[in-house]
């Protein structure tokens, strides 16, 4: 029931949302989402080969002033809520208002946008949290020539390996420009989509046990759906994506250096077999609602065999007794003074040679 009641309010706020964006003049920021922080987080990473600047502020103002101009910026914004923050930021770094009104904008499909001076992406991080449940967060990222803003509706994201590479100098991202930053940041993003569809593989691998093992209780079909569900909204987050690595591998862009397109080239393989796996998994869960209507089939069947063996036995013995219950004077084994136990005694025959005689059949 509480399930319900929120899948309505979520309905709710979309619908009240999309009626307030009818109408409205292009580039107008709404925010479409329902995650609402108290001050803006705004975590600024200024690096260079030779040194690093890390700072979390909540004033978009001390960001621009600690950003110089020879590093390379990677500002990571949480709270999409703040708008006339974001409208600072979309003036300091010159941010068409179309752009600004898809990032946030919640319900968009994954896609890119190339424009003059910088390249605009949407994708979906999607990972499952402590209680198993399936959260799918759009991520905005916009590249400059020594820049990388990255847009989230709240803290808590998928680039702890990348801020721990920067903050350790470990691996290329210190030393490359900023297009490989956005590399590494997709990159984290694809790679969390292994860790979903492994947790999907392991889901539909239980249910099959569970299947296997007989258990046909109906709650069986809602979790089939749910994963079914589970597995759609992974399809829809993912697929997109293949198309707009392969874009950004074939850029003629000044911004994607030919170095990092290798790198490109490698997150796009990785999607490719992400989505193999999403097919995959679709038909297995499509195999799962197959296997449990074969399942209840089967036990209905076992149930009916059962029965008409049962209805088989007694049918010669409803036969007999009716014949004994007639209520006619002259019947010849009435007066016989064994005629009771005799009756029974061929009762009990029949059953024991009708058992023996479907063992043998194997039809029990």
């Amino acid at each position: 029931m509480a399930r319900k009641k929120g899948l309505r309010l979520r309905r709710s706020i979309r619908a009240k949302v999309s009626h307030k964006k009818v109408g409205q003049v292009p580039g107008t920021m709404i925010y479409t989402g329902s995650k609402e922080s108290k001050d803006i987080c705004i975590e600024v990473f200024n690096y260079s080969s030779e040194k690093l600047e890390h700072q979390k502020l909540s004033e978009v103002g001390k960001a621009i002033n600690i950003t110089r101009s020879n590093d390379i910026a990677w500002w990571n914004v949480n709270g999409l809520n703040h708008i006339e923050a974001l409208e600072t930021i979309g003036k300091h770094y010159d941010l068409h208002p179309l752009v600004l009104e898809d990032i946030v904008n919640i319900n968009h499909r994954p896609k890119i946008d190339e424009y003059e001076d910088f390249i605009f992406i949407i994708l979906k991080m999607i990972y499952y949290d402590k209680d198993e449940n399936l959260v799918s967060e759009q991520v905005a990222l916009v590249l400059g020539s020594d820049y990388v803003i990255s847009f989230q509706e709240a803290e808590g994201d998928v680039f702890d390996e990348v801020r721990q590479r920067l903050i350790n100098t470990k691996g290329r991202v210190r030393f490359m420009h900023s297009d490989y930053l956005l590399y590494a940041l997709i990159d984290s993003i694809v790679d969390h989509y292994f860790v979903v569809i492994e947790t999907l593989g392991d889901k539909i691998v239980d249910l099959e046990n569970i299947l296997f093992e007989g258990d046909v209780r109906q709650s069986l079909v809602q979790d089939i759906q749910a994963l079914k569900r589970e597995v759609l909204r992974v399809r829809r987050a993912i697929f997109p994506v293949r198309e707009l690595v392969n874009k950004i591998e074939k850029y003629e862009n000044d911004l994607i250096t030919d170095k990092s397109k290798l790198y490109y080239r490698d997150i796009y393989d990785h999607v490719i077999q992400v989505t193999e796996h999403v097919e995959i998994y679709r038909e297995m869960i499509s195999g799962l609602m197959d296997m449990h209507m074969n399942a209840l089939s089967n036990r209905m069947n076992e149930v009916m065999k059962v029965l008409t063996v049962m209805a088989s036995i007694f049918i010669p013995l409803t036969f007999i007794a009716g014949i004994y219950g007639m209520n006619f004077e002259n019947i010849p084994e009435l007066k016989y003074p064994y005629a009771y136990f005799i009756l029974w005694g061929v009762m009990l025959a029949i059953v024991i040679f009708m058992v023996i005689y479907f063992r043998r059949k194997k039809w029990l």
